[in-house]
């Protein structure tokens, strides 16, 4: 398979975590005999800081021509911490998926056995969890209608959904259950929010056409409670946009650590597949970010155009790095880990050579080179 591939580095530690995944991709080309080519485009405080602009035109246009994008993460103190500032790192990739009409957000969310005592939570609530966060991208809160007074004293944000925005990704939440445990739980706040009032009476509606599948309902109070305390309950959640940002980034505890979350952002033609963890900009340059996530949105981006026993390939080689305690220091027991690019290259070498990776796990902490 060809495919052309945009590649959206961003600031922080986006373009360590990234450069981890294109590698692992280039790998799976070669071992499978795929054609990815690979351009790479500006956004967020980069894109700002060259262009003013945190999409700028040339990126959204290679976005367009491309097929897939790969994404890595976005976000500078200098913005964060400057409430004044009208234009923001984020705005960029908000502006992309609204362009691309990315609606739905897939977060996979796993216990890994082998880093169960990683997690702060108790490892008997973790053990077995694995849960699919389907995110409303589009609609809600972050895209309303904003206001400020002019004195500055009053501020508001309209929440805004429609029928239609709820029913595609609903169909798409009870497919995905189908293939997996058969249960969706809907998570709102139907009793105060007359949105949520809404997304209930539609996602009501839509479950009628699966009836082998089961529909569940919590509050989103007590959804957050319910991850922390009995994470295994849950199959499939699906949620508006700011619920299901709060959620995916509390259930990164469940793991260990948020550098194992991977996600995909689909609905358009061009799918977007990116980690879920921010820019970090205090770990920048110095090895320690985990590519993880990242790696695993490469597996994503390989399982939404079919190519299924390439994505097995990843995990496989992400399962077997945990197993044998390759990670960044985010996992390691050890205060210096192994670096960000010693993690990407282990998972390469797994990939082109599975027989052999144990062996090559000597070669790591020696600094040499994982090809044997």
């Amino acid at each position: 398979m060809k495919l052309n591939i945009a590649v959206l580095p961003g600031d922080g530690i986006g373009p360590e975590v990234t450069q981890q995944a294109i590698k692992v991709l280039k790998a799976i080309a070669t071992e499978f005999d795929h054609t990815f080519n690979f351009r790479t485009a500006l956004v967020g405080a980069i894109a700002i800081d060259e262009t003013g602009n945190p999409l700028p035109e040339e990126t959204l246009d290679l976005c367009k021509a491309s097929d897939a994008i790969l994404f890595g993460a976005i976000g500078d103190p200098k913005y964060d911490n400057d409430p004044s500032a009208k234009v923001r790192p984020e705005q960029g990739l908000l502006a992309l998926r609204k362009n691309l009409g990315l609606y739905a957000n897939i977060r996979p969310v796993k216990a890994y056995e082998t880093l169960l005592d990683r997690s702060p939570l108790k490892e008997e609530n973790i053990r077995g969890t694995n849960i699919s966060i389907y995110r409303e991208l589009t609609g809600g809160i972050y895209f309303g209608e904003k206001k400020l007074n002019k004195d500055e004293t009053e501020a508001s944000d309209l929440c805004i959904y429609t029928k239609e925005e709820i029913e595609r990704i609903t169909h798409l939440a009870f497919k995905a259950a189908r293939s997996r445990r058969k249960k969706v739980t809907l998570v709102d706040k139907a009793n105060v929010l007359e949105s949520s009032r809404l997304w209930r009476k539609v996602v009501k509606e839509i479950a009628l056409e699966y009836k082998d599948v089961e529909l569940d309902f919590l509050f989103v109070d007590n959804a957050a409670m319910q991850l922390i305390l009995n994470p295994k309950q849950f199959d499939v959640i699906l949620t508006e946009n700011m619920f299901g940002d709060i959620i995916s980034d509390e259930a990164s505890v469940i793991g260990g650590s948020i550098g194992l979350l991977a996600s995909a952002s689909i609905g358009g033609k061009i799918g977007l597949f990116e980690p879920i963890h921010g820019s970090f900009p205090q770990g920048k340059g110095k090895g320690i970010a985990n590519p993880i996530a990242s790696i695993l949105s490469a597996a994503m981006l390989l399982e939404h155009f079919g190519l299924h026993e390439e994505a097995s390939r990843i995990e496989d080689a992400v399962d077997k790095s945990l197993e044998l305690k390759i990670t960044t220091p985010d996992l390691s027991k050890v205060k210096e880990g192994i670096t960000t690019e010693k993690v990407g290259d282990f998972i390469e070498d797994y990939i082109l050579n599975p027989e052999d990776t144990n062996i090559n796990f000597t070669n790591i902490h020696l600094g040499q080179s994982t090809i044997i």
